[in-house]
């Protein structure tokens, strides 16, 4: 039975418009926002880190070529474990695993006696071949059976779907995270899937401390710099680092020389997302210390930089004129 029916044009439309263009109109931003809307978010493992799109574009590349059955079934997932108050992140697991198993498509054939989106078996107790094959008890199943896996919300989305599907290939399922991760944050409307702040890149902060650091600057993007300003509104580079690691409960002096002692040194080249990288008039004198910025991963930071240019991300080398030598862990 096709599904994409259940959805309709205007389901099209939107998917379209968001996928395509990689517009979020409305998106959940923090924990306290996902409950009030019925969405329990998985808390962070910094162990695992945030789901990457983790190939440049791929993942909205291969979203994209979903066609009109396949999108319905993204969209019922979607809605069913909204309706379950389900976290994103089991959202995830089931589109990976329904795009693994048949394409997304509500098959009426498979290996043995395997039906459906999941190709479940009627022999294994999955439900009769009606069951299996009708989308919702389908998807709602496979929710079930995914709750009862131990530490599933622990697991790399792949992974947790093999917990369900028992597959004799069980890394196959990793190909569509980038895809899965796209279409939650997209279609779902949420924003950080697993919990752990924005992906950056192939990296993963060191800590949820870090994680929700990166989260807090990176939203204050566009904001104007002022010297002196700590915020809401307005920020220098010091005033930026302070607040963006007092959400994650890590206290920082106010300035940029002070920060510098304010947590574990490291080789700067060794720094990881959220680490604190400074500059310096004479880098053999931290008293010099006039500017720090937060390392991102991939060769990139998140700063306050000057008068007249508003936070932002940028390319960032370590033989970046002026840099000191140690970066700086907060909270450590």
């Amino acid at each position: 039975m096709r599904v994409g029916i259940l959805v309709g044009v205007l389901v099209m439309v939107v998917f379209t418009a968001v996928v395509t263009t990689g517009t979020v109109t409305k998106v959940v931003t923090d924990q306290q926002e996902a409950q009030a809307n019925g969405i329990s978010k998985t808390s962070c493992d910094a162990a695992i880190g945030p789901t990457q799109p983790g190939q440049g574009d791929q993942g909205a590349v291969d979203a994209g070529k979903l066609d009109e059955e396949q999108r319905g079934i993204v969209s019922l997932v979607i809605s069913l474990g909204k309706q379950r108050t389900l976290a994103p992140r089991a959202w995830q697991v089931a589109i990976q695993a329904g795009m693994t198993e048949s394409g997304l498509h509500n098959l009426n054939y498979g290996d043995r006696d395997s039906l459906g989106i999941f190709q479940m078996r009627p022999s294994m107790n999955w439900g009769t071949a009606a069951q299996v094959t009708d989308p919702p008890y389908a998807i709602n199943k496979f929710f079930d059976v995914l709750l009862a896996v131990p530490g599933w919300e622990g697991m790399r989305p792949g992974a947790a779907a093999q917990a369900v599907e028992r597959s004799g290939f069980p890394d196959r399922y990793h190909k569509w995270e980038p895809m899965a991760a796209t279409l939650v944050q997209n279609l779902g409307q949420i924003v950080d899937v697993i919990g752990c702040g924005k992906g950056i890149g192939a990296l993963v902060p060191p800590s949820q401390a870090a994680a929700t650091a990166i989260q807090f600057a990176l939203g204050e993007q566009g904001k104007p710099y002022v010297w002196g300003a700590t915020g809401p509104n307005s920020y220098d580079c010091s005033g930026l680092m302070l607040r963006a690691y007092e959400s994650a409960g890590v206290i920082l002096p106010r300035v940029s020389r002070d920060q510098y002692k304010a947590g574990a040194m490291l080789p700067v080249r060794d720094a990881q997302p959220g680490d604190l990288v400074f500059l310096a008039t004479d880098t053999s004198n931290p008293a010099t210390i006039h500017h720090v910025a937060m390392y991102l991963g991939d060769g990139k930071i998140v700063e306050a930089q000057q008068t007249g240019v508003p936070v932002h991300t940028r390319p960032f080398s370590f033989d970046e004129n002026e840099l000191m030598a140690q970066a700086v862990r907060p909270g450590v």
